[in-house]
């Protein structure tokens, strides 16, 4: 999942999301709303960052938290919205 590395876990995290909605017959263009829950607010530029790469162009409304994660070594997570016709 990315270690303690919490960009790496962002990317994971993008990556099973764009599969999910591959699945579904979408892209991450379909992308329209994303919630991201850090465990650290210090990791806040670096998640942010990997998120501003994946979803360059696409621009999702999205909201960062800052939360107590349940589950060792969990450094974010993320509700992902999209529209799918």
């Amino acid at each position: 999942m990315g270690g303690d590395d919490p960009a790496a876990q962002m990317h994971f995290i993008i990556d099973k999301v764009e599969g999910a909605i591959r699945s579904l017959g979408g892209s991450l263009e379909d992308v329209v709303r994303t919630r991201i829950f850090v465990q650290r607010a210090s990791d806040w530029e670096a998640i942010s960052r990997a998120h501003g790469q994946r979803f360059a162009g696409i621009q999702p409304a999205n909201t960062l938290v800052q939360a107590t994660l349940i589950g060792d070594g969990y450094l974010v997570e993320m509700e992902t919205d999209a529209l799918l016709s």
